[in-house]
């Protein structure tokens, strides 16, 4: 019998979100020092996920340009091919350009932020973030 929940999500129950295990794949990597295999990364992650499972989610988010992978052993190492933040920045400036009002869009985006949000992004923008590529200290 299906819950509710998984009937208004259009969901199957015990099944993921589409995207959810490739976020996890990326979360584990990410918070990693080096170069992961399949079998470490498998081993970061909650459940009890198929080795084969794994090496498909790595094939594929490698096929999208989103890691990068070296030999070791007789398979690979793989890594992050961009920081999480350059990821999430990537990711949202994609978001934008698919609006048909980009105005109406960051209008939007800006009024639900929070206030120490909505500060933090006041100073970037005002060019005090020493951080700030190409900005003067």
């Amino acid at each position: 019998m299906r819950d509710r929940a998984s009937d208004a999500a259009g969901e199957t129950p015990g099944r993921r979100a589409r995207g959810e295990l490739e976020s996890g794949v990326l979360a584990v990597l990410w918070a990693a020092d080096r170069p992961l295999t399949a079998r470490q990364v498998r081993d970061g992650l909650p459940g009890d996920l198929a080795y084969t499972t794994v090496l498909t989610i790595l094939s594929r988010l490698y096929d999208k340009g989103m890691l990068v992978r070296r030999p070791e052993g007789r398979g690979y190492a793989y890594a992050p091919a961009r920081d999480e933040a350059s990821d999430t920045a990537a990711r949202m400036r994609t978001l934008l350009d698919r609006g048909s009002d980009r105005e109406a869009v960051l209008a939007r985006f800006v009024s639900e932020l929070s206030a120490a949000d909505e500060q933090l992004l006041q100073r970037l923008l005002g060019g005090s973030d020493p951080d700030r590529p190409g900005e003067r200290t």
